[in-house]
């Protein structure tokens, strides 16, 4: 009796890639090798990436591509015949089923907390036009900014262990696969990694801890930035910190009236900046989104035939 070769999920694969490239048999189909360079893409752009709105976004664009491929993977005949030719197959669908529901419910949950991002934000940005220099309100208005991250933060925190509960329910299946299936097997499971990772960014982008202001180190970065000086700490900070940065600098104690203009005006194009690449994480969750609905459509349709 011919034993069957395991397939192993293994959860540890999402938290940091080989730098070597996947390699599908020379006789894989196009489709295959399209999917395989895509992965290799995501991959290499994740081990330099960082927790800025622009890199999460380019991050997008790789898994929107990438789940592009796998839907015409999945809607071959030959993908379809192989999933569906033997019984023992229909757990594998199942599971694969199972797997993309729960990225929907992540993808979705994202997409709330972006929404509500974007609103608190443009809620700011609304406030800092109305008031004028030296109105104590500004203070309430950031203030208020500052309680909604912490409560971001805070549930954040729970997306972050659910994500990492779906990672681990990844198990080993038993399985006899052909060589074609043997591909779109690997390629689904090293997809479902690749996405938890930029998840895993895309939250913790959105949970970055407020910078605790402090009068004199504040006060120097400010006189740095209206010098025209950026440090490296400047330049690694990602869109949330350098509002937080800006927003600190409105709210010193003992603050000069001197500047405060520039602090406004310095206040207000952070905000932009961050509202821009909202605007952009926002557009790529959706597209990211119906992508995941139809590779989810086209795993249904193998399981009802």
């Amino acid at each position: 009796m011919k034993r069957p070769t395991m397939i192993a999920f293994s959860p540890k694969s999402s938290s940091k890639y080989n730098s070597r490239s996947i390699s599908f048999p020379a006789r894989s189909h196009p489709s295959t090798q399209r999917v395989e360079e895509e992965l290799n893409k995501l991959k290499a752009s994740q081990e330099t990436s960082s927790s800025k709105a622009e890199t999460i976004c380019f991050g997008l664009s790789g898994l929107k591509e990438l789940y592009s491929c796998i839907e015409e993977l999945l809607n071959l005949p030959s993908t379809r015949q192989a999933l569906a030719a033997q019984d023992q197959n229909e757990k594998l669908v199942n599971d694969l089923l199972d797997s993309s529901l729960r990225y929907l419910d992540v993808c979705s949950k994202i997409r709330d907390d972006v929404l509500a991002m974007k609103e608190s934000v443009r809620e700011l940005q609304s406030a800092l036009r109305r008031r004028k220099v030296g109105d104590s309100n500004i203070e309430s208005d950031v203030a208020s900014y500052f309680s909604f991250r912490k409560k971001m933060k805070k549930e954040i925190g729970q997306s972050l262990t659910s994500l990492k509960q779906i990672e681990s329910k990844y198990g080993t299946f038993p399985l006899d696969l052909d060589t074609h299936l043997s591909a779109v097997v690997r390629v689904l499971r090293e997809s479902s990694f690749i996405s938890g990772t930029i998840f895993r960014s895309f939250f913790l982008f959105l949970s970055t801890p407020l910078l605790k202001p402090k009068q004199s180190k504040w006060s120097l970065v400010s006189m740095m930035v209206h010098k025209g000086i950026v440090c490296e700490e400047q330049k690694s900070m990602n869109e949330l910190e350098s509002v937080d940065v800006a927003l600190s600098n409105l709210s010193l104690q003992n603050s000069s009236e001197d500047g405060q203009d520039e602090k406004f005006e310095s206040a207000q194009k952070k905000l932009e900046a961050l509202d821009f690449g909202i605007e952009g994480l926002e557009n790529g969750l959706e597209s990211l989104f119906r992508l995941l609905i139809h590779n989810r459509v086209a795993l249904l349709n193998i399981l009802s035939h």
